[in-house]
């Protein structure tokens, strides 16, 4: 009776497994299946319960010392910037000179001597004193050779080649007056046309000119171009060789654009100096000495240089202490007009005196 029982009971429960399959796959399938899907819940659990780092330690974990080598960065820059604006500032307010002296006990100051009789505490901070002011020293006089070398430099294009641009005068001839003249538009003219190029003309009396002043005076041809230009001019002008210098464009001063004539480095007495030129007044640094002319540019009927002999003849011959102040009176004047008419109101004179009862005229 107990088989028939147990038979039973295991036929109803197959029966009762057929009508519910879910039963047993949910027993056998599920089963092995646990650990995979306990697995990745866990995985889910662990990543969603981590909170994301915030923006700010995102920055700092990716560029940990970008911002000290930033500060680092800016604060070179600020150095270089404000060395260059100091230097510029002293360049253009102080002489070189003026910087030397400012600077030198700024400059000294990094030789310190430390003495045996210091603590230890006192040579290190002698120490450290002395590093910390030698590289602004250094870079002080690194900027006085730099500019030392560049005004060296700028000074061979600017001044006169030389402050004695002229050899001693001989003794005997201390007495000898200095004609300067120029040489474009005053002793000839230069002309360029595209059918036949450049041509030079001669100014009409140049030769008598010369001739008979070189009797009286030391000549001096003084002009702004170059001498490869001048020299080869001179020769084919002077071919009685009147002239005894030549001063070509390297022994000018350069300022504002121009190239001045500088006769303060010609080596002779400033007050026996006289400087010729159609450009006078435009082209030389001492008005006080200039003799203008009419500039010349082929004009046929010219005859300034001509006029002009007398006066230069009277000066050589009576030899005034100073030249400047003779200059001076025909300020404003044609000189060589001026001097004629000085010179027949002076025999007017002269004949009033001779004659009885007359006074003389002052």
């Amino acid at each position: 009776m107990s088989i028939i029982s147990r038979s039973r009971r295991i036929f109803s429960i197959v029966l009762e497994s057929n009508k519910n399959p879910r039963l047993y796959s949910s027993v056998t399938a599920n089963a092995p299946k646990e650990p995979i899907i306990s697995s990745s819940i866990l995985s889910d659990q662990a990543a969603s319960s981590i909170p994301p780092p915030p923006p700010e330690s995102a920055a700092a974990a990716k560029g940990g010392g970008g911002q000290p080598w930033s500060f680092l960065k800016y604060s070179i820059i600020a150095a270089v910037t404000g060395g260059v604006a100091t230097a510029g500032y002293a360049t253009y307010a102080y002489s070189l000179e003026e910087v030397d002296e400012k600077t030198k006990a700024f400059r000294a100051s990094t030789k310190v001597s430390i003495g045996d009789d210091l603590s230890s505490f006192e040579k290190f901070q002698a120490m450290l004193k002395s590093t910390a002011m030698t590289v602004p020293a250094k870079l002080v006089e690194l900027y006085l050779d730099l500019r030392a070398s560049t005004e060296e430099h700028v000074r061979g294009f600017t001044e006169p080649l030389s402050d004695k641009l002229l050899p001693d005068l001989h003794p005997q001839e201390q007495h000898v007056f200095t004609l300067v003249l120029d040489l474009n538009e005053t002793l000839l003219y230069s002309d360029w046309k595209r059918d036949r190029g450049w041509r030079t003309f001669k100014r009409p009396g140049v030769d008598d000119f010369l001739e008979q002043l070189a009797r009286y005076y030391e000549i001096i041809v003084y002009s702004d171009q170059q001498a490869m230009y001048v020299d080869p001019i001179v020769d084919r002008l002077d071919g009685n060789h009147c002239i005894r210098y030549r001063l070509s464009r390297a022994a000018t001063r350069y300022q504002d654009g121009k190239h001045y004539r500088d006769l303060s480095k010609l080596n002779r007495d400033p007050s026996r100096i006289l400087y010729v030129s159609g450009n006078a007044l435009e082209s030389c640094l001492q008005p006080e000495n200039c003799v203008p002319v009419k500039p010349w540019k082929c004009e046929a009927e010219d005859t300034a240089l001509v006029d002009l002999i007398p006066f230069l003849e009277y000066v050589a011959r009576n030899r005034p202490a100073d030249i400047r102040p003779v200059l001076a009176s025909y300020q404003g004047h044609d000189i060589a007009k001026e001097f004629i008419e000085r010179s027949k109101e002076h025999q007017r004179r002269m004949q009033e005196q001779k004659q009885p009862g007359r006074l003389w005229r002052r």
